[in-house]
């Protein structure tokens, strides 16, 4: 989205620190029965949604991305007997504090609330959702991509619509690499190489930045091929962050690590935005949405920015992984649950789609991603460079069956304890990343999942 970095990067990308009072009150306790959220009483029709839409009626939505006020507004226009009231209420884990203490009271959560991908599973189990299959969206599956489908149905249920997403792709600094004599690496084992060479060059250059986000490791495993983490009858959990996807992530950033080959700098910080400027960073392996970042915050670059695909670990090898994006979900606590489903379908499946685009956002919508308007968009920024190519073969390359935790959002809040403490001692990641697994292990137990810690 073209609006202020300080709300991009809240927009965006993945939150890692989580009140208490959050993770404790999404205990076991809060699902009990079998299945993933909510059993809808009854099939809405798509009439029953037109006839609700022609009542006079209100619905509130919770919301942080900008776009979302305009598509409202539009909406509003079409059905002017609905008043959306499009609420602010903080931007990830600032929003999900309140929207748990409203599900945990039984009143005050919104009609439809936006909530990133690696969050739904925790909303959706402790039955806080409505299964979107009651009003037949079910069917719209064939219309998004397969990562973000999957990461909106949980069991046999539908728990939000997709919102946007974030294949990966690696952004770099084209004048950096022309300075330099520096090839666009295509697999890791290149990419550190270009990190020693870039460095042993201009000692105050780096070829990227990272102190550690979870995040961004959960992303990096997937595209690796990891699956650490399994989820079965809602309880059953496993978690295995030694399996081959997370050691060939863990092995290769120990390199980069180890040598000092990483800016030790925090991601969305004044000093991670002058890098970017200056070319002391001159990579970033991260969504799609990142294009506008770039531009609202790195202005003095226009121009010296490229997209290519993400490294991968086997040349001819093609390889993704979504970073950041979300979906948009209908509380059970809404009492106007067929108002919310025609809002939601406008916004995330009919015209809102555009809106949303127009506004800077990396739709999830096949046809969006596949339409000529948006392939053949040139940007400036980048050189006159057509990125929505790449970035739609990297959605279309995102490595299938990946899964978060039904308690993602705690573990994410611990990494900075367990993994964290390994970026800061430039030590082992592994090692981070056993630590990080027992954590989360005796945290699910307590809360009364089954879980097993391979």
């Amino acid at each position: 989205m073209k609006a202020p970095h300080s709300t991009r990067k809240a927009l965006r990308r993945t939150a890692v620190v989580v009140a208490t009072g959050l993770a404790l009150s999404m205990s076991l306790a809060a699902c009990s029965g079998s299945g993933t959220g909510s059993t809808a009483a009854s099939t809405a029709s798509a009439a029953d949604i037109t006839a609700a839409l022609n009542e006079k009626s209100t619905i509130t939505v919770w919301a942080w991305a900008p776009a979302v006020a305009d598509i409202a507004t539009a909406f509003e226009k079409e059905h002017p007997n609905v008043t959306v009231k499009v609420v602010n209420a903080g931007t990830g884990n600032d929003q999900y504090i309140k929207l748990q203490n409203a599900i945990k009271a039984g009143s005050g959560a919104p009609d439809i609330a936006q909530i990133e991908y690696y969050a739904l599973p925790q909303f959706a189990l402790s039955k806080s959702l409505a299964d979107l299959s009651a009003y037949g969206f079910d069917s719209f599956a064939s219309e998004y991509t397969d990562s973000t489908w999957g990461s909106v149905k949980l069991g046999d249920g539908i728990y939000a619509l997709p919102q946007d997403s974030g294949p990966m792709a690696m952004f770099y600094n084209k004048a950096v690499f022309d300075k330099y004599g520096l090839t666009v690496p295509t697999t890791w084992d290149e990419y550190v190489a270009t990190a020693k060479k870039l460095h042993e060059a201009n000692p105050n250059a780096y070829i990227t930045n990272d102190t550690g986000d979870a995040g961004f490791t959960t992303s990096m495993i997937w595209q690796a091929g990891g699956k650490p983490y399994t989820t079965t009858d809602s309880t059953k959990v496993s978690i295995n962050l030694q399996d081959e996807g997370s050691k060939k992530f863990a092995d290769t950033w120990n390199t980069l690590l180890s040598n000092d080959l990483l800016a030790a700098t925090p991601s969305w910080s004044d000093e991670w935005y002058k890098g970017l400027g200056d070319g002391t960073i001159a990579t970033l392996n991260i969504g799609a949405w990142m294009p506008g970042n770039l531009e609202s915050g790195v202005k003095d670059a226009a121009g010296d920015w490229r997209v290519a695909p993400l490294p991968t670990y086997k040349a001819g090898d093609t390889a993704s992984a979504e970073n950041g994006g979300g979906g948009d979900a209908i509380l059970e606590q809404s009492k106007n649950k067929l108002v919310a489903a025609g809002f939601l379908q406008y916004m995330n499946e009919g015209a809102g789609t555009q809106i949303s685009i127009d506004a800077g956002g990396f739709p999830s919508t096949v046809a969006d991603l596949n339409s000529d308007k948006f392939l053949n968009a040139t940007s400036d920024y980048f050189g006159g460079q057509k990125i929505n190519e790449v970035l739609v073969q990297s959605a279309k390359d995102v490595v299938p069956g990946w899964s978060y935790l039904p308690f993602q959002v705690y573990s994410n809040s611990i990494f900075k304890d367990t993994v964290g403490q390994a970026y800061a001692a430039k030590s082992d990641i592994n090692a981070g990343l056993t630590a990080w697994q027992k954590a989360s292990a005796d945290y699910g137990n307590q809360q009364g999942f089954t879980v097993t810690s391979k």
